[in-house]
């Protein structure tokens, strides 16, 4: 296994699970009275907070609605399809050596 592939499979498996968490995110917004400072929403907040507070500057709650952990999926998703995707550029760098 070359240095790429293992690349590859670290960052897929980061993207992957992001996304996952960003997931919850979307889905703990339908739930206010959740206090993401206790456990175990403290799991899924202390990796994603970082990431959103930028992104809800950027892009403020537009009808009460946040759209950053969205945002945040859509990212990743991107992201994970660009860069270790079936045709992605890891890949292909991967199958080059």
């Amino acid at each position: 296994m070359n240095y790429a592939a293992i690349v590859g499979q670290g960052l897929g498996i980061l993207l992957a699970v992001m996304t996952v968490l960003f997931i919850f995110r979307i889905i703990l917004t339908w739930y206010p009275q959740v206090e993401l400072t206790k456990w175990p929403w403290k799991l899924i907040a202390l990796p994603t907070e970082p990431l959103l507070i930028p992104l809800r500057k950027l892009v403020p709650p537009i009808g009460g609605v946040d759209l950053a952990p969205i945002l945040w999926v859509f990212i990743c998703t991107f992201l994970r399809e660009i860069l270790i995707g079936q045709q992605g550029l890891i890949t292909m760098a991967s199958r080059l050596q």
